[in-house]
């Protein structure tokens, strides 16, 4: 089938990029899934971090390449995978999220309850393929395009594995369903899994994008008593104020570190960095306490490196743990996080900084890049869903 979508032909185009068009919508050729794969018709997907740092060249992936990968949908079809015992639990009509990780459940971390490490999924993602190795995207010469993630959901229709898949409630507006994908999965997997922070412990969320933003209602839904929001912007300070933080405080203070510390008596059990900077991780473990830990789950360029003293993790007991996909298991813990949505303890729906058709993606990103907004989520169809 011919569906739109916007592809990445080249990488590190300058901004504004509604001027230069980095992402070009394109007609391409879908095949049909394969077995054990699925049609999803997408119904809305968010802009995020992870898909600009391929843009702008900071993760290098293969092009021309169709993004996206934080999104929700319908299932339109569904190809069993054969020898499967009970055929398959999604049908024609389901509403899904999409998971930018597919587990084969097979390797050592998939077998060790691991699912976000999946190696054969890793593997993968970064040859831009599905899960099964295959590509189902073609432009209209028929050379390949790849896929992200094993998403590519900046497009009307997808073909995934069922493993990026997890179904949820049809009640749920799909424009909010996405953010479970990877904003709200990664940043509230980050509290609850990696750092597994204790109800009435001290928190710095370093980073306020939808992540950090994420990860700042996870703190609050954990318990915890004290919750600092850091970020260089004074309206995502606020906003973070606005959503329960206890404290705001500006990242480009040259006292900022110290101003951290006083608020807390002598630094937080547990700090995030969600910002992807190295400057950021460095203020986030220096405002750590002794004892405590820091949780990073921001994406930097892969040549950056730490200054760190190891003798600080040894003389003061302190953990700096990586968090990736917020040691999801995402068929468990996506249906958790909307069960809080539901009950009020997760207001995913105040992250939603405005929706636009895909035809302005290049605009959204625009907006992503500047830090105007937290989510950003275009949308596939005028119609319903």
């Amino acid at each position: 089938m011919q569906i739109t979508a916007a592809v990445l032909s080249s990488v590190g185009v300058p901004t504004p990029y509604v001027s230069s068009n980095p992402l070009r919508l394109q007609r391409l050729e879908l095949d049909p899934p394969g077995p054990g794969e699925v049609l999803v018709r997408v119904a809305a997907a968010g802009l995020c971090h992870s898909d600009l740092s391929v843009i702008n060249g900071n993760r290098i992936r293969p092009t021309p390449m169709a993004l996206g990968h934080e999104a929700a949908g319908v299932v339109e079809e569904v190809v069993p995978t054969p020898g499967l015992s009970g055929g398959t639990d999604l049908a024609p009509g389901d509403h899904v999220v999409f998971v930018f990780v597919p587990s084969c459940g097979r390797c050592e971390p998939c077998s060790g309850g691991r699912p976000a490490l999946c190696e054969p999924g890793a593997a993968a993602n970064t040859a831009g393929t599905l899960l099964s190795g295959e590509r189902r995207l073609h432009a209209s010469d028929g050379s390949q395009v790849h896929h992200h993630l094993g998403v590519s959901a900046f497009a009307d229709h997808a073909v995934v594995s069922r493993a990026s898949l997890v179904k949820v409630d049809p009640d749920l507006p799909l424009e909010e369903a996405a953010l479970f994908g990877c904003a709200v999965l990664t940043g509230v997997g980050a509290v609850f899994n990696t750092a597994r922070a204790e109800a009435g412990s001290s928190v710095a969320v370093v980073g306020l994008g939808g992540v950090g933003l994420s990860s700042l209602l996870g703190a609050i839904a954990a318990g915890a008593r004290t919750v600092v929001a850091v970020d260089l912007s004074a309206e995502k300070l606020a906003l973070a104020e606005r959503l329960g933080a206890t404290h705001a405080v500006n990242a480009g203070d040259p006292e900022a570190a110290e101003q951290i510390r006083s608020l807390t008596r002598g630094g937080v059990d547990y700090a995030f960095e969600l910002a992807g900077s190295a400057r950021a991780l460095d203020l986030a473990f220096s405002v750590t306490r002794r004892g405590g830990t820091t949780v990073t789950a921001g994406l930097t360029r892969p040549d950056v490196r730490l200054p760190l003293s190891p003798v600080t993790l040894v003389a003061e007991e302190r953990t700096l743990k990586g968090s990736y996909i917020g040691t999801a298991v995402p068929g468990r813990d996506i249906p958790r996080y909307i069960e809080l949505y539901r009950r009020g303890r997760l207001p995913v729906d105040r992250l939603l900084s405005g929706t636009s058709p895909l035809s302005d993606i290049n605009a959204g990103f625009d907006l992503l890049d500047s830090g105007q907004a937290v989510r950003h989520v275009v949308t596939m169809s005028e119609a319903g869903y």
